[in-house]
């Protein structure tokens, strides 16, 4: 039984990580659809773990020290793919905490403490971090390690209950992501991670040849090739961003500091999706799902330049898997104009297919709209342009795109909400247009707002700055505070045949300041029901539902 891992044995558990990986990477592929369905995930964590091998083939030392340095180093070098640089960041942890132990000498103390730190930097890393993920794996692992760790001191036992561990919270992850338990699956990147560990195990008990098999989720086993799942990608949400563009930033400009290095990672942001930037002024690793790559190659030139660019086409990629799968369209899809995550978050809980971020101030064109409805593998497409300003660019894409686009002319985002919730995939096209456009017909929209300049609308003089009230066609109410302006503009709307009530709350409203005019609503109107909801929109304080 093994109580110390020196360098020749972490060369050793490393190579059976990468072997057992390796072998079983279609598996993971095929759980693939966070964050976006491209069926990648094993092949490119396998990558990552192949470059980790050539940096310790490189390593002429067996210390310890040294092979932490490759190991690190080739994580970073390899990473492919958002799971691959995640890995590599879990594993700089890794080795940062086995360089610092005494004689090289590895125990399993000092080995779930290195995992804690690989878990804290791998958040890090990520800009936006999703729990559901690698990441939340990784962590409830590390914690459980350590607990593990007191009452096991040799490592076959100490991985052996560190998997049972991340198999239960693998189990967990289609409860924090929606978009897994639509599809079946546990998430991709954390199966990929305990295939590794055990590989690990493996290596150590001798186990290395051969298929690896392992529990799933469900209690069932999975193997390279496992068909005890099926991911329908008609279920999923499409790609938004195209391209997975890679690549790495070295020889830095003078004039280059950590600060730039910030910076670049806040930009990206506006431009894309899935971003992680790691490293230092050394090397820098870029991972990015965006659709402008050129963009994001030209701001890293700034900093340095930019080495092995690889830019992939996810849509290519998700075409395939379809193809691979013999998956027909379904009959019906949709797409709605939105902004702000919550917004978008609860037209992805009502089934949208397809969201195209804009609005008022961000109108989309006619052909952005037939671009997100060629995305959508579907049929029919129904489209919610959730603005009055919308809905002509979406009547013209009617004429740019093959499949059938049924306009379903919501004024606002309030009509898409009602219209959304009537939604039945069993339903003939008839039957939910029927049912959409009576649900935006039952609802009465109101919005608050500022006014951009001075100018006199109607009985109104409109002042810079003011609070303004609209129902979807006019202005009719306004006030010095935005909760004035609220409760004059539902005053207005309020009729006896009202029983509920939603406001979605925007950019720059707090939750307390919502929920202390959600009580005062209740209170003003005792035999309606107020649901208050954080839509995060921008432009407007809040979106009201009267219905």
């Amino acid at each position: 039984m093994q109580k110390i891992l020196n360098g020749a044995t972490l060369r050793k558990i490393f190579i059976g990580g990468y072997n057992v990986l390796d072998k079983n990477k279609a598996y993971v592929d095929s759980l693939n659809v966070f964050p976006v369905p491209d069926g990648d995930t094993g092949t490119n964590m396998s990558l990552t773990m192949q470059s980790v091998l050539r940096e310790m083939d490189s390593c002429q030392a067996n210390d310890t020290p040294a092979l932490s340095e490759a190991i690190a180093k080739g994580g970073l070098r390899g990473a492919r793919g958002n799971s691959g640089v995640i890995l590599s960041q879990i594993l700089k942890g890794l080795t940062a905490e086995f360089k610092q132990s005494k004689n090289g000498e590895i125990t399993t103390k000092i080995f779930a403490k290195a995992m804690d730190e690989g878990a804290r930097i791998a958040y890090q890393a990520v800009t936006v971090p999703k729990e559901g993920t690698i990441l939340t794996v990784i962590r409830v692992m590390a914690a459980e390690a350590k607990d593990i760790a007191k009452k096991e001191a040799t490592f076959e036992k100490f991985f052996e209950e560190v998997l049972k561990k991340g198999e239960d919270i693998l189990a967990q992850t289609p409860d924090m992501l929606p978009v897994l338990k639509k599809a079946g699956v546990v998430d991709a990147g954390g199966r990929g991670l305990l295939v590794i560990f055990a590989g690990f195990l493996k290596a150590l008990t001798g186990e290395i040849e051969g298929d690896m098999v392992f529990a799933t989720s469900d209690g069932s086993l999975g193997c390279e090739g496992s068909d005890d799942h099926h991911v329908s990608l008609d279920d999923l949400s499409e790609i938004e961003f195209a391209y997975c563009t890679e690549f790495m930033i070295t020889n830095m400009n003078k004039v280059t500091t950590v600060a730039s290095i910030n910076a670049l990672r806040e930009k990206y942001m506006s431009i894309g999706d899935s971003v992680t930037v790691v490293g230092d002024l050394a090397l820098v690793k870029v991972h990015i799902h965006t659709n402008a790559p050129g963009v994001a190659i030209t701001d890293a030139l700034a900093l340095g330049e930019v080495i092995e660019i690889k830019i992939d086409n996810m849509l290519e990629q998700n075409r395939k898997m379809r193809a691979s799968r013999n998956i027909p369209p379904k009959e019906q899809g949709i797409v709605a104009v939105a902004a702000g995550e919550g917004i978008i978050g609860i037209f992805k809980e009502l089934g949208v297919d397809y969201i195209i971020k804009g609005g008022q101030t961000m109108n989309p064109s006619a052909d952005d709209i037939a671009r997100a409805v060629e995305r959508v593998h579907a049929k029919t497409v129904f489209v919610f342009p959730n603005n009055k300003n919308i809905i002509l660019a979406a009547r013209h894409a009617q004429s740019l795109v093959e499949k059938n686009l049924v306009v379903i002319p919501t004024k606002s985002i309030n009509e898409g909400i009602s219209a959304c919730i009537g939604y039945n995939t069993e339903a003939t096209i008839e039957e939910n247009t029927d049912a959409f456009l009576s649900a935006m017909a039952a609802v009465k929209s109101g919005s608050v707002t500022y006014a951009v300049r001075n100018t006199q609308l109607g009985r109104f003089d409109i002042k810079e700055g003011e609070i303004l009230g609209l129902d979807n066609k006019t202005i009719i109410a306004k006030g010095k505070s935005v909760g004035e302006t609220v409760l004059k503009l539902v005053e207005k709307l309020m009729d006896e045949n009202i029983v509920n009530m939603t406001l979605f709350f925007g950019e720059g409203i707090k939750e307390k300041e919502a929920m202390t005019l959600q009580d005062k609503l209740a209170s003003k109107y005792p035999s309606c029901e107020v649901n208050m909801v954080n839509g995060g929109q921008p432009v407007y304080y809040y979106l009201i539902s009267l219905e």
